[in-house]
């Protein structure tokens, strides 16, 4: 059935998991009470459907030569994620604030809060890099500048779509300024790297040091 939907609608696969992604996340913030079940389901929901719509998965092509230096842009834009955050004073946009949902305070079970570590860990530093870089960098840029965003390759976007991307990545986050200007340096990496591996690389380090960031400052209210 997805194979077939992404035929006669080839924006789908792309589209689906970013969808049912930011509904579920509107969900943990209207329950906050069940916020640990509903993350867990959010993992199981956006990994099926991800798995669903693996057609896209073939833009994604492992290419050593960009690990070392994705890594290093994806450390640096975590410096900047919290120092931006810790430093500056922005006006914020009325999306509402993170669950800042913090583990050792609602989780009394160790063993129950291992397992919550590992989903929680397995959707920020896997699940989400993947699902946002084939939406946002993969599709929109393209879309954005072309419909028809199947005949333009990877990494090939206008600089309308690089403004118009980068702004509503930022509008999709709390912390609409580091997003904004993460999403700006990643978008450009693609132009650079035409590699959406790239991209990848650096979310999932930026991610990782963020969340080891979190987890030794106990800094709940980046999560």
């Amino acid at each position: 059935m997805s194979e077939r939907a992404a035929i006669s609608r080839p924006w789908l696969p792309y589209v689906v998991p970013m969808v049912l992604f930011l509904a579920i996340t509107a969900l943990e913030g209207q329950r906050p009470d069940w916020y640990v079940a509903i993350y867990v389901a959010k993992v199981i929901v956006v990994l099926a459907a991800l798995i669903a719509f693996r057609s896209v998965w073939k833009e994604i092509r492992f290419e050593g030569k960009w690990v070392l230096p994705s890594a290093i842009i994806g450390v640096a834009l975590f410096a900047m994620w919290v120092w931006v955050e810790k430093k500056l004073e922005y006006p914020p946009l009325p999306l509402g604030d993170r669950t800042a949902f913090n583990p050792f305070e609602k989780i009394g079970d160790p063993g129950m809060r291992s397992l919550f570590f590992a989903f929680r860990f397995f959707g920020l530093v896997l699940l989400v890099p993947v699902m946002e870089e084939i939406f946002w960098r993969s599709f929109l840029l393209r879309f954005i500048t072309k419909p028809e965003f199947q005949t333009l390759a990877v990494g090939e976007f206008s600089t309308n779509a690089l403004l118009i991307g980068s702004a509503l990545f930022g509008l999709a986050h709390p912390e609409w300024l580091p997003a904004l200007i993460f999403a700006l340096a990643v978008s450009l990496w693609l132009r650079h790297t035409k590699s959406l591996f790239a991209c990848i690389v650096v979310h999932l380090v930026t991610n990782l040091a963020l969340g080891i960031y979190i987890l030794t400052q106990h800094e709940w209210a980046f999560w």
